[in-house]
């Protein structure tokens, strides 16, 4: 069985214009989202389904249709109040898609979690078997009082939720100094990717001598990535541009695909990667 990665749409969100390329300081990169009037096009919310003959994977879970109901959203967060707007009905959740591609959730061995906000951790309702992983960082960076503080939403998360925390190997990867082997055959790992959270993570897939870089929110698209272009929601400017830096190098070097969640192109760089 050869690797197979699928990119799963959950909706949509829309973003302001400055989360996407912010300047200045933190806070006010993101109090700039806040008050700004200037939206951006609506981008999809991408989940990945990695088919991989150790079992699958699934990278991120995407949105819940459960936004459009009333109280869902907490109406006292500024963030969710002025700055975002999700659109996803329940055909569109991860649960759905995966079955339309004939992919039991049951069957999924490990769900890994780039990161913890809503729109990558809405649909873990709908995988309830299978191992997750999530950095440290993250889980303590998103849980309780000041999780939701700080625009996570602990307070949906299954009640069975119960992440294995990720630990890093100091096994270089290219630019980043440690990884982590997710198959025995070393084909699939993780790596930190600091940045639009502290603890965020990536997926990196090398499959028919081409690597694939599952990349969550490290950058909305691939010019900002480029660009080295910081979003207006990564609490310090430095580490994420030391982030940007290592995946343009990793990129350029190995000639990688890049997949982040909310770019319009991700789908189509895959298929037309898989497709070679």
């Amino acid at each position: 069985m050869d690797i197979r990665i699928h990119a799963i749409q959950t909706g949509t969100v829309i973003i302001k214009e400055n989360q996407r390329r912010a300047s200045g300081i933190f806070p006010k990169r993101i109090l700039t989202t806040f008050v700004s009037r200037n939206w951006a096009e609506p981008v999809p919310i991408l989940a990945w389904v990695v088919e991989h003959p150790e079992g699958i994977i699934v990278v991120d879970t995407g949105e819940t249709a459960r936004t459009a109901e009333p109280g869902y959203l907490p109406s006292w967060h500024p963030y969710y109040r002025f700055a975002v707007r999700f659109r996803v009905r329940p055909g569109e959740e991860i649960g759905p898609k995966m079955e339309a591609l004939g992919i039991n959730q049951r069957d999924v061995r490990r769900v890994v979690m780039t990161h913890l906000h809503t729109d990558h951790a809405g649909g873990l309702h709908q995988i309830p078997k299978a191992e997750i992983m999530v950095s440290q960082r993250e889980i303590r960076g998103a849980s309780g009082v000041m999780g939701r503080v700080n625009g996570y939403l602990p307070n949906r998360w299954p009640v069975w939720f119960k992440p294995r925390p990720v630990q890093f190997e100091a096994q270089p990867m290219g630019p980043f100094p440690k990884t982590l082997p997710l198959t025995s055959a070393g084909d699939v790992r993780l790596v930190s990717t600091p940045g639009h959270t502290p603890g965020h993570i990536s997926m990196v897939v090398e499959s028919g001598g081409r690597h694939y870089f599952i990349a969550g929110d490290t950058s909305y698209d691939l010019a900002t990535m480029m660009d080295g272009a910081i979003d207006g929601v990564s609490p310090n400017g430095a580490v994420a541009r030391l982030t940007l830096n290592r995946i343009k190098q990793y990129v350029r070097d190995r000639g990688a695909v890049y997949l982040p969640s909310h770019d319009q192109e991700s789908a189509a760089r895959l298929a037309a990667a898989q497709e070679v």
